[in-house]
């Protein structure tokens, strides 16, 4: 079996990106073996704080964080970072090639409960004359992001990961410590018959949101003809995983809860990422008027709605409002 780094040879991928995502991997696996642990290693529970979204933090948060940013740090080719964990822009090498942005640890709120979570990351080109430091570094399309990927702690720990040329898994062997190639050229079906959105919220939709998913709940007996299956893990990471697997359509949209933040997902290190990651797999990703990847951002924890995964599917759905 062909390993992770093996195949970044293959497509001749630059030698600092290499050693930049080896950085990632080798902090993901420390992740890993934290949450494997568990109560043992003594990382459940909350902190007293909260992070800049207002939510509070995990202690695995905290941890998962701290883990990523000491090694993103340590190397070379990092200019600068963004967490969902740090309120700010986090410098680097001033002389890095990079800029990464991510989400130590996506579903936080699962970890007490033995539940799905993983770590996501989008990585650009740092962008010349401007500071380490300044959020003009971050203020990209996700379009012109080189590498984005993540990395599912479940039942085996595996990374899912795109160069922009096509989307790959790599399953972690715990005995020899490698990530080695297990699925390559990922397609996603273009139709499906599964949904993920959290239901408790569709009183704050829009109309037309409410309209579309009535009608796949109705299934036979309503104008889509065919039966359609829910399913919702509270981590984007694990419902976008089921799609990149199998098929279906995630959806966050926009609403009316709280007028100053009417979508819930980070476009940098959520939303971008998990775009380039469906697009490359023959999906597609929009927020409810544009296209994710062509998004520009305008600020560095800005928040979009988001609806991706089969691409006829997803097609339907925007028909509804006529995107």
């Amino acid at each position: 079996m062909i390993n992770l780094f093996q195949h970044l040879r293959d497509e001749s991928v630059d030698a600092s990106l290499v050693q930049l995502l080896e950085s990632v991997i080798n902090a993901s696996k420390e992740i890993a073996f934290r949450v494997r642990q568990g109560a043992l290693a003594g990382v459940l529970g909350s902190t007293q704080d909260e992070n800049i979204q207002g939510e509070t933090q995990k202690n695995l948060d905290v941890i998962s964080n701290q883990l990523l940013k000491d090694l993103l740090l340590a190397c070379p080719h990092v200019r600068a970072l963004a967490s969902e964990e740090e309120d700010t822009v986090v410098a680097g090498n001033p002389q890095g090639e990079f800029i990464i942005a991510f989400d130590p640890l996506d579903g936080s709120s699962n970890i007490d409960i033995n539940g799905q979570i993983g770590t996501i990351f989008s990585i650009y080109r740092a962008r010349e004359n401007i500071a380490a430091n300044d959020e003009a570094q971050f203020r990209q399309q996700g379009s012109t992001q080189v590498c984005a990927g993540y990395v599912l702690y479940g039942p085996s720990t595996l990374l899912v990961i795109t160069i922009g040329k096509g989307t790959h898994a790599f399953t972690l062997d715990t005995i020899q410590g490698t990530f080695l190639l297990t699925a390559k050229d990922i397609r996603i079906p273009a139709d499906t018959k599964e949904f993920a959105i959290n239901m408790s919220n569709q009183r704050f939709w829009n109309e037309t949101m409410r309209r579309y998913i009535n009608d796949l709940v109705l299934g036979e007996s309503g104008p889509r003809g065919k039966n359609f299956n829910m399913r919702w893990n509270a981590a984007m990471v694990g419902d976008v995983h089921r799609i990149i697997s199998r098929g279906g359509i995630f959806l966050y949209p926009s609403d009316n809860r709280n007028p100053k933040q009417p979508a819930k997902l980070r476009l940098l290190y959520e939303a971008n990422p998990m775009a380039l990651l469906i697009e490359n797999a023959g999906g597609k990703a929009w927020n409810e008027t544009q296209r994710i990847l062509e998004i520009q951002p305008r600020e560095l924890h800005e928040r979009v709605a988001v609806i991706l995964g089969s691409a006829n599917e997803v097609d339907m759905c925007l028909n509804y409002s006529g995107s």
